[in-house]
């Protein structure tokens, strides 16, 4: 069974944070609130963790995974931007979007796509992500957490308590932030290409579009 730990979205207790940190470092996975929709989370260096939420989700070597960081400056270490690029999320950050960008060697290979090279990047704007982040000292690998053909396996289905009970069995802690469930997941731009292309809209479309016409860019929708 889970451990539940109750914290503040906005000013999430810091004695409860470092015990959260505890157990990353000792392998946990989490379940974890985002500025989008809840999220699976472990340390990026953790394979069991990584296998873990891979065979949670159902995923198979092609599904990107996320590397979320504290800021544009961690993040540089485990993607590669060219000046559009930089200027462009530096509009963006932080926020909603997910990065899809080519992968450094600092990447663990578990977490690249094997064909693309590449790895998603996330610099949340989310107090307790954030704050987990630098207590823990290097960045967290997140993948949106939903339970496919599951009743009450997705946030969209709306009952708070029921979606999180869902992963009691599968995760070792459920941080409950005791806030409404968000109904979308983050948006993913993909940064490899000449323009940036939408592989999946969800919160700040709006400023996406702004950010790439002041930018010059032309935003290419691709639905997935």
């Amino acid at each position: 069974m889970a451990q539940r730990i109750k914290l503040h979205p906005e000013t999430p207790h810091k004695k409860r944070i470092f015990e959260i940190v505890d157990r990353l470092r000792s392998g946990a996975v989490l379940l974890m609130p985002t500025d989008s929709q809840y999220a699976l989370a472990c340390d990026y260096q953790n394979k069991k963790g990584i296998d873990r939420i891979r065979q949670i989700r159902n995923l198979d070597k092609s599904d990107h995974l996320t590397v979320m960081c504290r800021s544009l400056q961690q993040a540089s270490t485990f993607a590669r931007m060219n000046d559009r690029n930089f200027k462009l999320i530096r509009r963006l950050i932080p926020g909603t979007t997910t990065f899809i960008l080519p992968a450094t060697r600092e990447v663990p290979r578990l977490l690249v796509h094997p064909k693309k090279k590449t790895v998603g990047i996330r610099i949340p704007d989310y107090p307790i992500c954030l704050e987990l982040i630098e207590t823990f000292g290097r960045p967290l690998l997140v993948i949106t957490a939903k339970l496919e053909e599951v009743e009450h396996g997705s946030p969209t289905h709306g009952d708070r308590e029921l979606f999180l009970s869902r992963f009691d069995h599968l995760v070792d802690i459920i941080i409950d932030n005791q806030q409404p469930l968000p109904e979308t997941e983050s948006t993913i731009l993909n940064l490899t290409n000449e323009e940036p292309e939408l592989l999946r809209e969800g919160p700040g479309i709006d400023r996406i579009e702004e950010a790439t016409a002041r930018e010059g860019h032309t935003l290419i929708a691709h639905s997935v």
